[in-house]
């Protein structure tokens, strides 16, 4: 830690040195021929030499723009680019600190065609509802790929695991070339595509293909990232393999190939290790998780052009992993009048084998019709073994119960999935009629062997033995239809939406147990009480009118249904326990969506949802399988019924760098369905459901960033954020209804230094506070306190040498004794680039300092539990990987 701080320090003193001087050009931008000013055209500076980007910007709502640094060049070159207009170019001495060019009038570009606006060299291009990036105006170490990329563009945050963000908004759909890569995994795309292939980076709300073809707005609280192919990347081969072999039998291996032959795209990959690691590794990166996870892992991808406006993508992907855990867990059980406390052990071993097949088909039958075929199976093998032991006692430490538990399961599933989609456009004025159908068809087979031994102390004691297997067979089935016709109150601008969906779901579950015969020496025996035969039917019909007006900064819409559903659980076994429910109720949405400009937006809606009770918590059924919980429906349930408010607002201003976004989140629920859970003198359960009002939560958060440019190398990156929760629960604790009010506040920061190609420091702290109080005199309020810091160091020096420290800190003061409180966490990683960068060799540390643990406290409103389970421990790894590419 100190030799990295030493070098930081001396690296940092070496750029003070550095014979810059800063700079700002300023000046207004409008049209020659009517004087208009011109907002969002992107002004950028690049430098004489090398053509490399210095900094950019973007001109606001009055044409004004600004450019501000610190370099050491004399000349810059700038260029103003504006979509229909021809890219201004003029050169810039940096004689004086800050140069006023006044007014700069953009000529008309007669000869632009939508066709060619692709091949921007802008950083930045605002087009509608577009943004658009160019790739190779954002610097990056040589081997990095598109994730790396996506951290370099403003507005958008990766998290560790992935999770991409743009302006607050999470991003829930990767294409390349416009098409799906991999299925559903963004990381697959982010991770192991390189950005040298990259040309641009395209960032839009998400939308369906139908919702596209319609015009329809699609979802605007979520974002699609197009990455679009450098034309000359589109035609060749290139991929990665990598191998890896550690301590502790530790491994991983890893290999991509993509055959890009214009519209024609096939990807393949495969992959395995028992590091933790359930995707892919070339060899740099290092997870965690809990228990051992050991995994393989192969799959296909093929994408092409049928016709002129006919496209096919295909993926096949396989996963197999094998986890081993054992776990310990302490809880305290929260009584209106006293307490009780729960100890279990437990290790298990779990193995799953998926194969999932997907298939998408996109057909333009003319410029007014669409066709979208979904198609999907997926195939599950499931095997777990467990062994269980768990022990109660109250609070003078006397044993209540006890109970010792060993079983194996295994489970087969198949399922397929079939969406359809046609759209048909009327007339030039918005109308269009479309028609979607989905349905589905599941089949699940299992067998479960339990052998168990459950002890009842107290004044009657009772000893439950149980040897037993359970056949369960499940099918099920649905259909789910929504017709839809628009038509334009008026053109392009105000709609009346007419809507009707309707669903039918049907499920089939049989449970057979048979208990072990002595005599025979075999699972004979059936076990009415544990078996069941059920059918369920749940049938929803929903007629819906909304209206919805569009204008070029804002949008407002509003819809309003009225639900049909019948509900139908019919038990074989038990005819007397079968029951229908009929519900009606209005379902209401509506949305505020205004653009105040390129930068700032805010997003508003409401919702009233009606929830029906799940059928398991209508029937009235009594479930015995666990013999200290006894579970038994309500059939006198009534149905939930949600409003739900968020707003949400944005802003990202380019000419300073810098950014806040904030959102509130707002949910009241009346007739909640919760559990109501007896306990007796032996702490023996026994739940049922019921209905109580006045829950609600309340969450927000906020944060603001800034990118300060220190010079045309140095940048500082700082984030803060806040978020805090307000929640009110009502509950029953051994039958005394009770209300319970959480609060929770995290405030957090980061911030990024970077130095290109010399270094990159990453600092972030993270305090978690939270406190719950109850109206109950008997309950004691319960306050709890998270402390989490890291940082992130990387080093680019010496030449082909990136040596990266992730160091992290975790202190949790609250859990109880014999758990872990504290934990430092340092991963590092050592890497060299050989062979024109082609194969790098790399030296990985997990858990260098040998302390990695996950104690963890989880606090609710009837009990407190501390636990901790199997990890990773510390392995040292040597790996190789060789980069290929024939374009």
């Amino acid at each position: 830690m100190k030799y990295c701080v030493f070098i930081f320090a001396i690296l940092w003193a070496t750029g003070t040195f550095a014979q810059t001087k800063p700079f700002k050009i300023s000046g207004t931008l409008t049209t020659e021929a009517d004087k208009m000013a011109l907002e969002a055209a992107t002004v950028y500076l690049q430098r004489v030499q090398d053509s490399s980007l210095v900094t950019y910007t973007i001109s606001d709502k009055n044409g004004k723009f600004s450019l501000e640094g610190k370099i050491a060049d004399k000349r810059l070159n700038l260029f103003i680019s504006y979509v229909g207009y021809k890219t201004h170019f003029q050169s810039i001495n940096l004689d004086k600190e800050s140069t006023d060019l006044g007014t700069i009038n953009l000529k008309t570009d007669l000869d632009a065609l939508d066709e060619v606006l692709i091949k921007v060299t802008p950083p930045v291009v605002i087009k509608k509802d577009t943004l658009k990036f160019n790739a190779t105006s954002f610097k990056t170490r040589k081997d990095a790929n598109v994730e790396e990329l996506l951290k370099q563009l403003p507005g958008v945050e990766v998290s560790e695991v992935g999770k991409i963000t743009i302006n607050g908004k999470d991003v829930d759909n990767i294409l390349v070339n416009g098409k799906p890569f991999f299925s559903n995994d963004p990381t697959i795309t982010t991770r192991y595509l390189k950005k040298e292939i990259i040309e641009n980076v395209e960032i839009t709300d998400t939308k369906t293909k139908a919702e596209a073809f319609a015009g329809d707005e699609g979802k605007k609280e979520k974002k699609t990232i197009n990455l679009v192919i450098k034309e000359e990347n589109n035609d060749g081969t290139f991929g990665q393999i990598a191998a890896g072999t550690g301590t502790n039998k530790r491994y991983e291996l890893a290999g991509m190939l993509n055959l890009f032959d214009n519209d024609q795209r096939i990807s393949i990959l495969a992959g395995g290790n028992n590091v933790n690691s359930p995707g892919f590794s070339f060899g740099r990166g290092l997870t965690s998780g809990q228990g051992i996870i050991t995994s393989q892992n192969y799959g296909a991808n093929y994408a092409d052009k049928l016709k002129k406006n006919s496209d096919i993508s295909a993926n096949y992907f396989f996963s197999n992993t094998r986890t081993e855990n054992d776990n310990i867990t302490n809880r305290e059980n929260i009584l209106p009048d006293s307490r009780y406390f729960t100890n279990s052990t437990s290790n298990s071993y779990s193995e799953n084998n998926n194969h999932n097949a997907n298939l998408g088909f996109n057909i333009e039958i003319d410029s007014t019709l669409l066709i979208n075929i979904r198609p999907s199976f997926t195939l599950t093998n499931n095997k777990i073994e467990t062994s269980t032991g768990e022990v109660s006692k109250d609070d003078t430490n006397t044993i209540t119960n006890q109970s010792d538990v060993s079983s194996f399961s295994e489970t087969t599933n198949k399922n397929f999935n079939n969406y359809m989609d046609i759209t048909k456009r009327i007339g030039k004025k918005g109308a269009y009629i479309k028609f979607n159908l989905s349905n589905r068809h599941e089949a699940s087979e299992s067998d479960k062997f339990i052998n168990s031994e459950t002890l009842i102390f107290g004044t009657t004691p009772e000893t439950i033995s149980r040897n037993q297997l359970t056949d369960g067979d499940r099918k099920s089935q649905g259909i789910n239809t929504t017709a839809s016709f628009r038509w334009p109150l008026k053109a392009n601008l105000f709609f009346l939406d007419f809507k009707y969906n309707y669903r039918n779901d049907k499920q089939d579950n049989i449970n057979s147990t048979y208990d072990f015969d002595e005599n025979t020496q075999s699972f004979t025996v059936f076990n009415k009480d544990l078996s069941t035969d059920f059918e369920y039917k749940n049938k929803r019909s929903t007629p819906t009118l909304k209206l919805t007006y569009k204008k070029e900064k804002w949008s407002i819409g509003s819809e309003v249904g009225y639900v049909f559903r019948t509900m139908q659980n019919t038990d074989l076994l038990r005819p007397d326990l079968s029951l229908t429910r009929d519900f009606e109720t209005v379902e209401l949405r509506s949305y505020l969506h205004y653009q105040f400009n390129p930068k700032s937006y805010l997003y508003a809606s409401y919702g009233l949802d009606n929830i029906p009770p799940q059928l398991s918590q209508l029937q009235p059924f009594q479930d015995v399988s666990n013999p200290l919980n006894t579970i038994k429906g309500n059939p006198n349930l009534k149905p939930t019924n949600t409003h739900s408010f968020y707003f949400g607002y944005n802003t990202f201003n380019f000419q300073k760098r810098n950014g806040f976004f904030s959102h509130i989140y707002a949910n009241l629920s009346n007739n909640q369905v919760v559990t109501k859970t007896t306990i007796d003198e032996n702490f023996v359960r026994n739940t049922s459901y019921d209905n109580v009002d006045g829950g609600y939560s309340l969450n927000a958060s906020a944060s603001y960033n800034k990118t300060v440019k220190i010079d045309s190398l140095k940048t500082l990156k700082y984030n803060v954020g806040l978020s805090t929760g307000v929640n009110r629960t009502v509950n029953f604790n051994n039958d005394v209804q009770y209300v319970s009010d959480n609060i929770s506040l995290t405030p957090y920061a980061d911030i990024t230094f970077t130095w290109d190609n010399v270094m990159m420091v990453v600092p972030n702290y993270r305090l978690s506070f939270n406190k719950t109080t109850f109206d109950l005199d008997d309950f004691e309020n319960q306050e709890f306190i998270n402390h989490s810091a890291g940082i992130q160091i990387t080093t680019f020096v010496p030449k082909r040498f990136e040596w990266q420290h992730n160091i992290s800190f975790n202190y949790n003061p609250n859990v109880a004794e014999g758990f872990q409180k504290s934990a430092w966490f340092w991963n590092t990683t050592l890497a060299y680039d050989m062979f024109k960068d082609r194969g790098t060799l790399t030296l990985k540390v997990y858990d260098l300092l040998n302390q990695n643990t996950n104690a963890r406290r989880i606090a609710t409103q009837n009990y407190i539990q501390d636990s901790q389970s199997t990890v990773l421990k510390q392995y040292f790894m040597l790996s190789f990987s060789w980069k290929f590419n024939n374009f």
